[in-house]
């Protein structure tokens, strides 16, 4: 079996983890820290100042026999404000951006495609902020963080999910 991963960030880790660890196909999902300065190890504390320039992002790795990478960024789209620069409901800061890592030309052609039918058919009102770059290194965040949701249901409503 070949897998594939999608690393994204729309706002809070937490949420979009916990959104993409239950759709069917996917295999896991890892939080962390993607696109910033060369760090050793970013801490969360370390990204929440802001001065590294990396995203809270999703890791997610999939079958592409059960899930498409075209399914897996239909979801990204609906799951959070892709118009909203570093802000997304309460979190505010350049962390919360609204980003696609591509890992190969297939996903950035098909991440570019989609943003572009969006914009084309006024899916939404203002204009589309959301960054689609080339893949960085990915830092796994601290383990506390890890199935967030998880290990804290009681916090679900915390991000809306």
């Amino acid at each position: 079996m070949i897998l594939e991963k999608a690393v994204l960030g729309a706002g809070c880790f937490w949420h979009i983890e916990h959104y993409f660890s239950k759709l069917k196909g996917v295999i896991s999902t890892r939080v962390g820290y993607s696109g910033g300065n060369d760090v050793t190890q970013p801490t969360y504390k370390d990204v929440c100042t802001g001065d590294t320039g990396h995203a809270e992002v999703v890791e997610i790795t999939f079958n592409p026999k059960i899930i498409k990478y075209n399914n897996i960024l239909e979801n990204f789209w609906r799951i959070h404000d892709p118009c909203s620069l570093n802000k997304q409901g309460p979190d505010i800061g350049s962390q919360y951006k609204s980003v696609i890592f591509f890992h190969n030309t297939e996903q950035k052609s098909e991440a570019i495609k989609q943003k572009k039918e969006l914009l084309e058919n006024k899916i939404y009102k203002e204009k589309i902020v959301t960054e689609i770059i080339p893949a960085t290194k990915f830092y796994k965040a601290e383990d506390y963080h890890q199935q967030y949701f998880k290990k804290n249901p009681h916090l679900r409503d915390h991000c809306g999910v």
